[in-house]
């Protein structure tokens, strides 16, 4: 990991093409990213972004997207903080839970908490996000994490 200081902040309209151009790197979708974008936190260092995550809020659940890192920048919590901030908008939003899809970390997100569930139980609001109609595979993996208080 790159020893340079991280800060974090909500991403802004200027941090689209960069975030996009992370996520596609990283082949992750970019469907639906400029539609959430209000609930996106970016993380920098030495002026780059090297660091993205997003989270859409709906009536009955939130779901968790685009959780990425430079590879160069890995192994030193900068997902762990960027997907707590995500988590904190999603609470801020009144959200109690959040769900999200993935085709690469689902042994990575059970430590933070989430466990992997049957699509059909997730809230119907929630399967309607462009990632749960086609962005992602229908092979990714759903898991679920219980908000609590903090």
């Amino acid at each position: 990991m790159n020893s340079a200081p991280v800060s974090f902040r909500p991403a802004t309209v200027a941090d689209v093409g960069a975030v996009c151009r992370l996520l596609m790197e990283l082949k992750l979708p970019t469907a639906g990213v400029q539609e959430w974008w209000g609930g996106f936190t970016v993380a920098e260092s030495e002026e780059r972004l090297v660091g993205v995550a997003g989270v859409e809020t709906y009536a009955d659940g939130a779901l968790l997207r685009s959780v990425a890192v430079q590879p160069s920048m890995r192994g030193g919590g900068l997902a762990r903080t960027l997907v707590g901030k995500a988590l904190d908008t999603a609470r801020d939003a009144g959200a109690k839970d959040v769900y999200l899809l993935t085709t690469t970390a689902e042994r990575y997100f059970p430590r933070l908490g989430f466990v992997a569930v049957p699509r059909d139980t997730i809230p119907k609001s929630v399967q309607a996000s462009i990632e749960f109609r086609g962005a992602c595979p229908d092979t990714a993996t759903a898991m679920h994490l219980a908000l609590r208080d903090s």
